[in-house]
């Protein structure tokens, strides 16, 4: 298994529930696949570099966990038809393996 970084952020306005739906959706994603979710860090409310999609901040999430390489497509796709995730980025990390 790989390491890997999802760093992904939420309207502001998303209630906590809402979160925690997302939260919970991304982890049983990775963990029916075999995954190994190391951390999870909320980043909290910052300030976006441009406007999209009419928000000008974002609730940020920040997931290390560890993955075989070829279901980080599915995760992909999970988080693609979320509607409530904004933006996302799944990044290897060669330094945590």
């Amino acid at each position: 298994m790989k390491a890997y970084e999802l760093l992904y952020f939420v309207s502001p306005s998303a209630t906590d529930e809402v979160r925690a739906a997302v939260a919970k959706r991304i982890d049983d994603t990775i963990t029916e696949q075999s995954g190994v979710v190391d951390s999870v860090e909320d980043w909290g409310k910052r300030k976006l570099a441009y406007e999209i999609n009419k928000l000008t901040e974002g609730d940020y999430t920040l997931i290390n966990f560890h993955a075989d390489p070829a279901h980080i497509a599915e995760l992909d796709r999970v988080l693609r038809i979320n509607d409530t995730v904004v933006r996302h980025m799944i990044v290897r990390r060669p330094d945590k393996d």
